[in-house]
């Protein structure tokens, strides 16, 4: 079975820092860009970071300079590195992927589970 799991949330101060990592796990053989989204409470999910394949990386202007996406193509995994968290960074986490390529066949928009990130002022 196909999945993208997220691990590295949880409870940090204002100013601290965070690694959430995103596994894809099962028989893929690629996967195409992949990228974090974020879901605070009463608010709508909003992008965070893409990386290509090939490296290329955007960011939503609020987290630029302070987050840092990249990827292992090998490994299947993809990381957001967070530094100088702030109180307004806490939301749900979510990992995505545009595409999987697997024995199956391909998948498309496919979404881990989600971790939680909190950050205190």
């Amino acid at each position: 079975q196909v999945q993208l799991v997220e691990s590295g949330g949880g409870l940090v101060q204002a100013g601290g820092s965070l690694r959430l990592s995103c596994a894809a796990s099962g028989s893929i053989f690629s996967i195409s860009a992949m990228g974090w989204y974020r879901q605070a409470p009463g608010k709508q999910r909003e992008l965070v970071a893409t990386i290509s394949s090939g490296g290329s990386t955007n960011y939503v202007d609020s987290v630029k300079g302070r987050f840092t996406i990249s990827r292992d193509n090998a490994k299947k995994t993809v990381w957001l590195q967070m530094n100088s968290l702030k109180p307004e960074d806490t939301a749900v986490y979510y990992c995505h992927a545009d595409s999987l390529t697997t024995g199956r066949g391909t998948f498309y928009d496919y979404w881990g589970q989600g971790t939680q990130v909190t950050v205190s002022s």
